[in-house]
């Protein structure tokens, strides 16, 4: 299998960590979606990664579309719940995470923009996002060791990897101290070799507008 990837991208960090949880081999290509030259577009019609090529020919988007297909292959352990509620919560969390990620993603395009052409004001909004769904986080995982259950599903993959992400774009967003209990899943994430192998880091955005 081969994994497009980009290297801040929490979204394929997701999909990372869960290859390397299952110990499935895979080849990363790192891709650049902002550039003209991006391969993305040739497997993805959004263009957007990440993007699994299977060995059977199929493209597979957007991450939780290639955790759902991990899952139905033989290799463990399993990170969507069988139990209903169980899995709807989970992706519930999942899908928070995720819209976390996105309302930072939209705060680095627009801090991207020329001086003059950014607006504060859709800043500002973005995040309030961001801030509201960090604490909701919190609420969810309140004095448990995992978001659902006995043991580490898609949300922690997804709460996890949102956590990183706003470390590496919102350094100024201090979620730590209000949230504790963020603060210890974090960094039981981090030192799993999972998490380890795949740490994102930045790259080049050109300026926009």
């Amino acid at each position: 299998m081969k994994l497009l990837i980009a290297t801040p991208s929490p979204f394929a960090r997701k999909v990372r960590v869960a290859l390397h949880e299952k110990s499935l081999p895979f080849e990363e290509v790192v891709d650049t979606p902002w550039n003209p030259d991006s391969a993305a577009p040739d497997h993805n019609p959004l263009g957007k990664i990440p993007v699994l090529l299977t060995d059977d020919g199929q493209s597979l988007y957007d991450s939780s579309v290639i955790l759902e297909y991990l899952d139905t292959l033989e290799a463990e352990p399993k990170l969507i719940p069988a139990e209903p509620q169980a899995r709807i919560r989970a992706r519930q969390i999942e899908a928070l995470a995720d819209g976390i990620c996105d309302a930072v993603v939209l705060i680095v395009l627009e801090q991207s923009r020329k001086e003059g052409l950014r607006s504060r004001d859709w800043m500002t909004r973005q995040r309030r996002k961001v801030e509201h769904g960090v604490a909701a986080l919190a609420g969810f995982l309140d004095s448990n060791t995992w978001f659902v259950g006995a043991g580490m599903s898609v949300a922690d993959v997804a709460a996890g990897a949102c956590l990183g992400y706003l470390d590496l774009r919102l350094p100024d967003f201090e979620w730590r101290g209000p949230y504790p209990q963020l603060a210890a899943f974090s960094e039981r994430m981090e030192a799993r070799e999972s998490f380890k192998l795949c740490r994102p880091s930045a790259q080049t955005i050109a300026p926009v507008g």
